[in-house]
């Protein structure tokens, strides 16, 4: 009886170490990324992980935090009134250049800018009267001396 080996030769009992090895390699990288996707899907399966809540702001009682370090109670007073001029804020301006005509983007109050042509009635009492290059003039009525002048600030 004959025997037919394909491995014939002296090294054909236990093979090369450098075929071991190499199987040894691609088996652990083959069970390396079956590992890196089971837990790739199963972190994805259980979805984002809720924001932590914001813990609530520490309310402080200034007026018994004050009485506890032993200040004592002074009349208060009135606030003062803002300068109309600081109500209103001139953002942007279209004026005819000889006319004194167009439009102005003025914010009243600390409210969105909303746009004004002249003789357009700003506020309760203010008109807009006339509009100059890099300014606008507010008053009582059209044909009355102008109350406020309303200046752009320069680009940078």
């Amino acid at each position: 009886m004959r025997i037919l080996s394909f491995n014939a030769g002296p090294g054909a009992r236990g093979g090369s170490w450098s075929v071991k090895l190499l199987t040894l390699l691609l088996w652990t990288l083959a069970a390396g990324v079956v590992v890196f996707w089971c837990l790739r899907w199963s972190s994805a399966a259980s979805g984002p992980l809720p924001a932590p809540a914001p813990e609530p702001a520490l309310q402080v009682d200034a007026s018994a935090l004050a009485k506890a370090l032993g200040a004592v109670a002074m009349p208060v007073a009135a606030p003062a009134a803002a300068p109309v001029s600081s109500r209103y804020a001139l953002l942007g301006v279209l004026a005819g250049r000889d006319s004194g005509a167009g439009s102005a983007v003025i914010a009243v109050g600390g409210q969105p800018a909303k746009s004004f042509r002249v003789g357009d009635t700003v506020e309760d009492g203010v008109v807009l009267q006339s509009l100059a290059a890099r300014e606008a003039r507010l008053g009582s009525s059209m044909q009355g001396p102008a109350t406020t002048v309303l200046e752009l600030k320069k680009p940078l």
